[in-house]
Formats: structure tokens, C-alpha cells, sequence
């Protein structure tokens, strides 16, 4: 049974192909706009002057010394994009059981933090809380036998947040899911003069196996000590997401970020669509590094997914997208 020019009279003369048949027309008629502005990129700093150290399990991805991440927030500046977020390679000798190091206003992130924001200080600098950079163990948090120790965590992560606004971070980013730190971080940043920092809360960071290569990057991935399961959120469950929003808006949280991304595009859109805040999104190293490797291997074409990939951010409501493509993505749109 052929398909006869009658069929198409019957269905209203539409033919829904017509404004995909051009570059032009499908640019035109585009629901979902990706520019530099909407990516925010992650750097790893380590210690010493013009290292690099190519990270395995992410291909295109290097922990840069403190001097070659200033060359990097001027590239990413140059290319459009506002923000970078930075994180510690700690060394071993500087990890501790309580993670004190992270409190030290003399550590890797807060001399990169003061360096970067000396030579480029229009560009955005989001700062990480949380203890697993720091700790002999590898988890977010101060621990007493298997429990993880929400209060006494808390109470450091505080003075964490203090000596990275006291160093430039003009964001503060709590990654660690423990109860009651955006208040307790609020407070003390408001206490100190720095009430116009913003509050970046991982409000809804779930327990992944997306997140393998980060902590590779940063250190901690050897050393962690059973699971994240007890602060981490479910997989399972998106109404946690809801509460763990809820109570950190109440607290004073300014923006929320769903971790990881894109297995959690459906969170993202329910946030986006509940609660009237940025939602931002955090396409993890895991994600980066299946798109970066199947590219390797020619299974994919790194740079159409790479677009596809970061395009779903946006069509689900992202206000902003962490992504170790960042630059590339910025080079792109630009042209």
C-alpha cells in the first residue's frame, strides 16, 4: 500500500519536516539556545609551577599547577565562559582522619583561588565544601568507627567555606550532603562580612558510579573506605530530592545543583519546574569520560555528543551546566 498524495491532503497539508530541511530555518525555529555563558568549567590544581598531569580515565582532562590554571581561567574568560570551579589534588601527607587541611587558609584551592582572582578577577569562582579532598579515608565527612559525624562535619565545613570567601571564591558550592550546613554556612558568612557570596547548594547529589574518575583526580578514590550510600542520595528516589531543596532554600541557598547530570535529567526538569530558583547541573566525570573514550574508540563522534549531551542540560531547565567540556564547547558556539 503506497503512501499517495490524498494521505497527505488528509493530514492537513502539514508536513512537520519542512523547518528541518535548512540550517537556517532549523536555527530559527530552535527551542533550546546553548551559549559559553550557561557552562561553568571544573579544574583540578595540584602543587608546583607549570605542571601538568593528564588524568587517565578522563582523555583531555590535566590536574594544572596553580600558574597554569590562571593561564586557563584567561583562555576560559576569553571564550565566554563565566565561572570555573576548582579542586584540590591534595597531598598525601596533608590528608588527615578530620580533613583539617581544608580549613587552612594557606591550602592548594585557596592559593589558587587567590591567584586566579588577582589575574582574572571578572571571571566567577566556585569553590568546593566538602572534606574528601582532605581526609585519609576519602569520605565528605569526620568519621567515629563506620558513622559519618554530621555535626562535628559540619562545623568544619564552615571554617572551610570561611578561608575560600576569604581567598576570592565568590561561590561557595557544599558538595557534602550532610543535614544543616547551608544554614550553618549562611550564617557564618553573613557573620563575617560576606553576605553577597553565593550558595550554591549540590542539593540533590546522588550516590553514583558516574563519579569513578573525579576521584581518581582528586585523590581520594584509593582511599575511600566503604560507600556514600548514608548521606548520598538514593538513586531510587526523586521525592528526596524535593525535601533536600526545601530545606536548603529555607536555609538560604541562592542556587541548586543536581549531581550527576544527565541520569537525572528527569530531577532537573522537576526542580526546575517546582521550585522558582537556577537549577545547574553537573555532567560528572563519568559521563565525560564514556563520551571521551567511545570517541577514542570511534564509537561515537566526540564533538556531536558533546553538543547533544550538553543541549539536554538546557532542555531540561539547567540554568547552568558544570562540564569538563567546557572550553571546547565555548571554542565551538564561538566559532
Amino acid at each position: 500500500m503506497s503512501f499517495e498524495k490524498h494521505d497527505m491532503e488528509f493530514l492537513g497539508g502539514r508536513r512537520l519536516r519542512r523547518p528541518r530541511m535548512a540550517d537556517w530555518s532549523r536555527r530559527m525555529v530552535a527551542e533550546t539556545v546553548l551559549t559559553p555563558a550557561d557552562l561553568i568549567w571544573p579544574i583540578f590544581v595540584i602543587e608546583g609551577h607549570n605542571e601538568r598531569q593528564p588524568i587517565k580515565t578522563m582523555p583531555g582532562v590535566e590536574r594544572l599547577s596553580i600558574n597554569l590554571a590562571v593561564e586557563a581561567a584567561k583562555a576560559a574568560r576569553a571564550a565566554g565562559i563565566p565561572a570555573l570551579a576548582l579542586f584540590p589534588n591534595t597531598d598525601p601527607s596533608k590528608r588527615s582522619e578530620d580533613g583539617i587541611e581544608a580549613t587552612n587558609r594557606d591550602n592548594l584551592v585557596c592559593r589558587a583561588l587567590s591567584a586566579i582572582k588577582d589575574a582574572v578577577p571578572d571571571i566567577g569562582l566556585v569553590a568546593d565544601v566538602a572534606l574528601d579532598p582532605y581526609t585519609s579515608h576519602g569520605h565528605d565527612g569526620v568519621m567515629a568507627g563506620e558513622e559519618i559525624l554530621n555535626d562535628e562535619t559540619v562545623s568544619i565545613l564552615v571554617k572551610q567555606a570561611l578561608v575560600q570567601a576569604q581567598s576570592g571564591a565568590d561561590v561557595i558550592a557544599p558538595s557534602d550532603m550532610m543535614d544543616g550546613r547551608i544554614g550553618a554556612i549562611r550564617g557564618a558568612l553573613d557573620d563575617a562580612g560576606f553576605e553577597k557570596t553565593i550558595l550554591l547548594s549540590y542539593a540533590a547529589k546522588y550516590a553514583s558510579a558516574f563519579y569513578g574518575p573525579f576521584r581518581d583526580a582528586v585523590g581520594s578514590g584509593a582511599r575511600l573506605k566503604g560507600t556514600k550510600l548514608s548521606y548520598q542520595m538514593d538513586p531510587a528516589n526523586s521525592e528526596d530530592a524535593i525535601r533536600e531543596v526545601e530545606q536548603d532554600l529555607a536555609e538560604g541557598a541562592d542556587w541548586i545543583m543536581v549531581k550527576p547530570g544527565m541520569p537525572y535529567l528527569d530531577i532537573c526538569r522537576m526542580l526546575k519546574d517546582r521550585f522558582d530558583v537556577p537549577v545547574f547541573a553537573y555532567q560528572v566525570s563519568g559521563e565525560y569520560a564514556m563520551i571521551a573514550h567511545a570517541a577514542q574508540a570511534g564509537i561515537v563522534d566526540r564533538e556531536a555528543a558533546m553538543v547533544e549531551s550538553l543541549m539536554a542540560f538546557k532542555r531540561a531547565g539547567c540554568s547552568g551546566i558544570l562540564t569538563y567540556f567546557a572550553l571546547d564547547m565555548a571554542r565551538k558556539i564561538n566559532g
